[in-house]
């Protein structure tokens, strides 16, 4: 695992090699709006529901792990997945 410095001094050499003036314009904008930090979604009302729903769910130990989701994933691609073509 990288630490977030590592990471840092990554990105800061290789946007010192970039030479396009557009990219490096859209690079800036997506770093001005994700460090901002101020933007507010609003959410919908069945939005609001999924996560209530979801924090029921942990509270009552509804929970299975990533590994577990992959495998039953699969599982239902191999049943199912030949029928929807995918």
């Amino acid at each position: 695992m990288y630490s977030v410095d590592h990471i840092r001094n990554d990105l800061i050499d290789r946007i010192m090699t970039i030479t396009s003036e557009e990219y490096l314009i859209a690079l800036n904008e997506l770093v001005s709006v994700s460090s901002s930090g101020s933007e507010v979604f609003q959410l919908t009302k069945e939005q609001e529901l999924m996560l209530q729903m979801s924090n029921a769910d942990i509270k009552r130990g509804k929970m299975i792990s990533q590994e577990d989701l992959k495998i039953k994933t699969k599982e239902w691609q191999s049943l199912f997945g030949k029928e929807l073509n995918l």
